[in-house]
């Protein structure tokens, strides 16, 4: 049966569990992240996990490449319960998982899942063994598995064997497309080797990461038509700032369109001193956006033009923005549905009161040389008139209100 939301359909994929939280299936797309800390510093790496949790996050993946990380993994998630925090928390292994996995018994017990990258298991005559390790240990303590083929860590003899074939074709393929097949192989792969071995296809996940858009979704199509595996999805290396968010939404817009997709993770490069939380609010705009999952309150602002050459309307909707932000922890555990309202903050008469009527609660601020008055709308019906210097204040009042008063209160 498909599954539909909105005017998407969506792949129907094997549902995994991973702790409490379900991929796949008929469950939410759901917001990964990975702390950038050094997982040997507990203190760190756990006050970044509830700042990631706390902004949303699902699903937080930590390195594990040394044996202090690894032995700092059982503390890191006693102290994660200590402060109430159930986020699952994924080990993401490379070369020496193997090792680690068998070694520290206890990491592998505390993770709740494992990501795997086939191109960094071993080589050659290791790689098997290894991976087999893993694997495992996987099913030794009931973990998912996410195998994460990476085309910067590509496995060489996979690729080399395509390449191989593809130069005897009469009419060789284009080099990139034979990359784009290596791994689609690569992940498939592995996951069914993961099968043989013992690893049931409900704790498998499969991910192919590249760092271009284009070939991401050629790739992601491949995929998605050649298993039902549910899959994650994310740009390896989206970039910094702007390049970065636009890049991941291009990509990722295009792919969960066609219902591709049962998790994310959009990978910002930080800017010095940024907030690594930025990712996961990145993550969730671009299902809010596209109708598939409600995360926080929507606002529409005015951009601005010539009729607006005040910067309170601008600075008011960055305010209000912040304070639903804020709020929604709080709103969430205690009213059901607030994370589908509507907010207009618009800047003069053009179209402030038709897309303040639009929402659910709207306010238009005067323009250039427009009555020094707000009308607030509610419902679609006029229900007051802001004026002061305080109309931020006032505002947050009237959304308070109308929050307890509209939405139900859970049991």
């Amino acid at each position: 049966m498909n599954l539909y939301i909105g005017n998407i359909e969506r792949r129907k994929s094997i549902p995994v569990a991973v702790g409490p939280t379900i991929i796949g299936g008929n469950a939410p797309i759901v917001v990964q992240s990975m702390t950038n800390t050094d997982t040997s510093d507990i203190k760190s790496t756990v006050d970044q996990i509830l700042e990631l949790t706390n902004a949303g996050s699902e699903l937080v993946r930590i390195t594990v490449n040394t044996e202090d990380a690894a032995k700092a993994v059982p503390n890191i998630k006693n102290q994660l319960e200590k402060f109430g925090c159930s986020t699952p928390i994924v080990g993401d292994f490379h070369y020496n998982g193997h090792t680690l996995l068998t070694k520290y018994p206890e990491c592998a017990e505390a993770l709740s899942k494992y990501r795997i990258n086939p191109g960094n298991v071993g080589f050659k005559e290791k790689r098997n063994n290894q991976f087999s390790i893993m694997i495992e240990q996987a099913i030794k303590f009931h973990k998912t598995v996410r195998i994460g083929v990476n085309w910067g860590s590509l496995d060489a003899e996979i690729l080399a064997r395509l390449m191989d074939e593809n130069a005897k074709r009469l009419e060789p393929r284009d080099a990139r497309i034979v990359t784009h097949e290596a791994l689609v192989t690569s992940a498939i792969e592995s996951a069914k080797e993961a099968v043989q071995i013992g690893l049931p296809p409900e704790k498998i996940v499969l991910s192919c990461k590249v760092s271009a858009v284009q070939d991401l979704i050629a790739v992601y199509r491949d995929l998605a038509s050649k298993c039902d595996y549910a899959l994650h999805l994310g740009l390896t290396e989206a970039g910094m700032g702007s390049k970065g968010i636009v890049s991941s939404a291009a990509a990722l817009a295009v792919l969960l369109q066609q219902g591709i997709g049962d998790t994310i993770r959009i990978s910002l490069t930080p800017e010095p001193g940024g907030d690594r939380t930025r990712e996961v609010v990145v993550a969730q705009e671009i299902l809010q956006s596209m109708g598939l999952r409600s995360f926080v309150p929507q606002i529409a602002a005015c951009p601005g033009c010539g009729r607006t050459t005040s910067t309170v309307f601008q600075e008011l909707a960055d305010n209000i923005q912040g304070y639903l932000r804020h709020m929604m922890p709080e709103w969430g555990k205690r009213y059901v549905g607030v994370e589908n309202m509507q907010v207009a903050v618009m800047g003069c008469i053009v179209n402030g009161p038709g897309e303040s009527k639009h929402a659910d609660i709207g306010i238009s601020l005067p323009g250039t040389g427009e009555q020094p008055a707000a009308p607030v709308f509610i419902d679609g019906k006029k229900k007051s008139t802001l004026r002061g210097d305080n109309i931020a204040s006032q505002f947050k009042e009237i959304v308070d209100k109308y929050v307890k008063d509209k939405y139900p209160a859970r049991n």
